[in-house]
């Protein structure tokens, strides 16, 4: 099935482009309304070598205006291979379409409500035929059988001509089309951008790149360069402002080249609890400490997580050659 972008903005055309497997462009006077665009023909000759084919509006009353509006169009340099002109449904528009295609020109027949008009330009030899579904659905009606109708009709008459799905509002039209069988979709890129999206897929692949992380990367690659270090004359309260300013809540407390333990903020909870705020005016080295849980820096994050685990903490010491040099927060784990 052709994908085809419905747009006129050209950031988004761009950003489409790149997906590499669009197969064209189809714009309307709307939308360059819209997009407050003033020269027409300027914006259509950039949107002809931006794309690999280009779907544009040929208006006119009789059949041979529209005609003399694609020739001129052409003549801005177009290519005929690659250009197909949009024209209306009407009795004059399914004329010029027979016209255009006698002359080997590609036509899309548009702007189609009912299988009587997209029959007629079936039998007018029409490149693409139009339903917009977002349109009718709107106004109540079942597009999506009147879609059904098209492609059935095209596949029993052997017209050459491809079903356009249109007018698609979100990515259920998407579904719905590929479902219908029809030849062709077009789609605003905000809801092409939907349809690779799903929650599981989100969730399985964050977990792969999680689980990747912990087997390839080691603790200290993980760690920030701070080092939440205060000596062990230190004051408790002016330890805590350092543990707030580290961003951390725990400080290493080390005398010399000893390292005598970790304070967290747990721990400080407990001495005002039991203390009062006098503790606030006590050295780090008044207190006494357990032995840290702590990991290697040249350890794996898969073992750093094996001590998360166990210990049920959120940020543990992290050494080298005994010496601190960091703390891995369990968040850590997950990167930026």
């Amino acid at each position: 099935m052709e994908l085809y972008l419905d747009s006129a903005d050209l950031k988004e055309i761009e950003d489409a482009s790149k997906l590499g497997f669009i197969t064209g462009l189809t714009t309307t006077p709307t939308f360059m309304h819209r997009g407050g665009v003033t020269d027409i023909d300027g914006l259509i000759v950039k949107l002809s070598k931006i794309v690999p084919i280009l779907q544009i509006e040929a208006l006119g009353n009789t059949a041979d205006e529209v005609l003399a509006e694609a020739q001129r169009q052409l003549k801005l340099g177009l290519d005929p291979k690659k250009t197909v002109f949009k024209i209306p449904v009407s009795l004059e528009g399914v004329k010029a379409c027979y016209k255009l295609r006698q002359a080997g020109l590609l036509v899309n027949v548009h702007l189609v409500y009912t299988l009587q008009q997209a029959y007629m330009a079936m039998q007018a030899g029409a490149t693409y035929v139009c339903p917009l579904v977002g349109r009718l659905q709107d106004q109540g009606h079942d597009a999506l059988e009147l879609v059904k109708q098209c492609v059935t009709a095209v596949d029993h008459y052997k017209y050459p001509t491809k079903v356009m799905f249109s007018s698609v509002r979100h990515a259920e039209h998407v579904r719905n089309a590929i479902n219908l069988g029809v030849h062709t979709i077009t789609a605003p890129w905000k809801v092409i951008k939907t349809l690779t999206e799903n929650n599981f897929t989100t969730v399985g692949t964050d977990q792969f790149i999680e689980h990747t992380r912990l087997m390839t990367v080691k603790v200290k690659d993980a760690i920030s360069n701070v080092n939440p270090v205060v000596t062990a004359d230190t004051k408790l309260a002016d330890a805590i402002v350092k543990m707030t300013e580290y961003g951390f809540g725990a400080v290493t407390i080390v005398k010399g080249d000893q390292l005598l333990g970790v304070f967290t903020d747990g721990d400080l909870r407990r001495k005002l609890q039991s203390d009062g705020r006098d503790v606030l005016g006590k050295q780090m080295g008044d207190f006494t400490y357990k032995a840290p849980i702590s990991v290697d820096a040249d350890a794996m994050l898969n073992d750093a997580a094996d001590v998360f685990k166990k210990t049920n903490v959120d940020t543990i010491l992290v050494t080298a050659a005994g010496k601190p040099v960091g703390m891995l927060d369990i968040q850590d784990l997950k990167g930026d």
